[in-house]
């Protein structure tokens, strides 16, 4: 028999109104969404439902929000799917860690709320960047990055799948990467929409914030079911390890493709993405071909999954 596994979406997965749906027909959604106004003691689910989209797409909002779609829906789901392993891009390993009974929601939502202020206020705005690499190796970015950096960094930053990377630096660095992979030949580079450069050594402060803030306010536990980590690609069980690599998923690089790669080698052949949008759904298409992708990010998704 074939495994099934459960990944949840990061940042750049929000849209006004996401979720609505869910919280209107199911009573355990609603009850999610409210435990995350009062834990965190605004109205997120206002910001979500009605926006506006300046606000939702603020990182200490903008991640909350994709934690509480996503644990909504797993709550509608959790009896009906047999679920071997979890995992989840960047922001997503949150998701994953909650529903794997790693880390309580409230803590989780107030978690993920001051992840997103520390990343904010690691850089501040206007010296960070990050840029979307496509149809080019892996090891030809990983060298333009060491080519391009000296007194300003840019790295690697997401490997989302072949031919999709993502760098993060300083404007300038990132700046002449773009300049340089073009001129190598590349179909595309291109900067993101982001406030900040996540996953890169800049975000060393908001790393060590967040390895303060996981020790003193967080009571993380071992995992009832395996959890696939972004920054070493591995599954983890231990308490110890979900702390290990929450801390330095800050400021590593999200090793997706190697992580989808590594779980289909372990046996999955069934992926199961829950939340907002279909990123990840895209994602693994291109990763993997032959195992089957289901999507649920709307009530209407439901009917098909069944």
């Amino acid at each position: 028999m074939g495994k099934t596994a459960v990944v949840f979406p990061g940042q750049g997965a929000q849209f006004v109104g996401m979720g609505q749906d869910f919280y209107n027909e199911f009573d355990e959604v609603k009850e999610i969404f409210n435990k995350a106004d009062e834990a965190l003691g605004f109205s997120l689910t206002d910001i979500m439902f009605n926006g506006p989209e300046g606000d939702l797409k603020l990182t200490s909002n903008t991640q909350p929000a994709l934690l509480t779609m996503s644990i909504g829906i797993w709550e509608i789901l959790k009896d009906k799917i047999q679920v071997d392993y979890f995992a989840g891009h960047s922001l997503g390993e949150y998701s994953a860690i909650v529903a794997a009974g790693g880390l309580s929601f409230e803590e989780g939502v107030k978690a993920v709320h001051n992840r997103g202020k520390f990343m904010q206020s690691a850089v501040p705005v206007g010296i960070g960047a990050m840029a979307a690499v496509l149809g080019a190796k892996d090891e030809v970015i990983i060298e333009t990055c060491k080519e391009v950096s000296g007194e300003k960094v840019c790295e690697p930053a997401n490997f989302n799948c072949p031919g999709q990377v993502v760098v993060a630096g300083h404007v300038e660095a990132v700046d002449d990467f773009i300049a340089a992979m073009k001129e190598k030949g590349t179909k595309k580079a291109v900067k993101l929409p982001v406030s900040a450069p996540f996953h890169c050594t800049l975000m060393g402060p908001a790393r060590a914030e967040m390895a303060d803030y996981l020790d003193s306010e967080v009571e993380l536990k071992d995992l009832k079911i395996p959890v696939y980590n972004n920054v070493d690609a591995k599954v983890e069980n231990t308490a110890e390890e979900v702390y290990s690599s929450l801390c330095r998923q800050v400021d590593g690089a999200v090793l997706w493709t190697e992580l989808i790669r590594n779980m289909i080698n372990d046996g999955v052949d069934r992926f199961i993405e829950v939340g907002a949008g279909k990123v990840l759904y895209t994602l693994i298409k291109k990763i993997d071909k032959t195992v089957t992708i289901e999507n649920i990010s709307s009530v209407a998704d439901l009917e098909k999954g069944e």
